[in-house]
């Protein structure tokens, strides 16, 4: 039975504090084609998102995407993913009945291995700790405001100060907020 193609349109207007939580087990999996719309996803994902999976196949996968993530977070992901390089990033979606989830992201890209060019990407997901969303919160904070005085060329540079700061890689900080580690 087909869907009825989800867009972001369909996304609620006015998002609420209703967090809804990954058991510890729990893996969300999800395919999209090299577009970024849905041609899997498993039944974790669906109760996750609030979307039946007929209505998630074909629609795009930013349709649960939640207005307090940065978009250079996206773009970063994108560059990454785009070049056949992996991306891990904590992410916070958008359901369907207005509410929220969290995540640790890891997307790569699917390669035919006959023309090596990228077919699909493939995204797992997996509850992240509480304490690297409390430091990752008034980050993606930041960045926003960021954004909105000058646009993701603004956010990057705020990224790359951070990084640099500490004089971390982007992976680095994941993996170190994945940890438990201070930031």
């Amino acid at each position: 039975m087909a869907g009825r193609n989800l867009s972001k349109a369909d996304a609620p207007k006015h998002p609420n504090n209703n967090e809804k939580k990954l058991n510890d087990n729990d893996f969300i999996v999800s395919k999209t084609d090299t577009k970024g719309k849905i041609i899997y996803c498993n039944e974790i994902f669906s109760k996750m998102a609030g979307y039946c999976p007929a209505d998630l196949i074909g629609s795009n996968h930013n349709v649960i995407r939640h207005p307090d993530m940065p978009k250079v977070a996206f773009k970063l992901a994108w560059d990454l993913i785009k070049n056949k390089k992996e991306f891990f990033g904590f992410v916070k979606n958008l359901s369907a009945d207005g509410g929220y989830y969290w995540v640790l992201a890891y997307i790569t890209p699917d390669i035919d291995p006959n023309s090596g060019r990228i077919i699909s990407y493939t995204s797992v997901r997996r509850k992240p700790p509480q304490s690297a969303i409390d430091q990752i919160v008034p980050i993606y904070k930041q960045l926003i405001d960021a954004e909105k005085r000058g646009g993701m060329e603004a956010s990057g540079k705020m990224l790359n100060d951070l990084l640099e700061e500490h004089n971390i890689s982007y992976d680095e900080f994941v993996i170190n907020l994945q940890k438990g580690a201070k930031i």
